[in-house]
């Protein structure tokens, strides 16, 4: 089985993904709409204390930006 999630995430997007690790009382998310993108994805969902990450945005995540591994090469 196959679960691999291919993910082109903006810079914005991937910045707020990183901010959701944190707890909610020290998260600075700007932008409504990229946690909206990221909830319509899947990599985020709503709780009580707002916005937070879920397993499929933590795998995301751990796995990193294709842009970014281009940079490391």
């Amino acid at each position: 089985m196959n679960t691999e999630f291919d993910c082109d995430l903006t810079r914005d997007q991937w910045e707020a993904l990183k901010a959701l690790r944190l707890p909610a009382a020290e998260r600075r998310i700007r932008d409504r709409l990229v946690v909206e993108s990221l909830i319509a994805l899947q990599l985020a969902a709503v709780t009580g204390d707002g916005p937070a990450i879920t397993a499929k945005g933590r795998s995301v995540l751990l796995r990193g930006s294709p842009q970014l591994w281009d940079l490391a090469a």
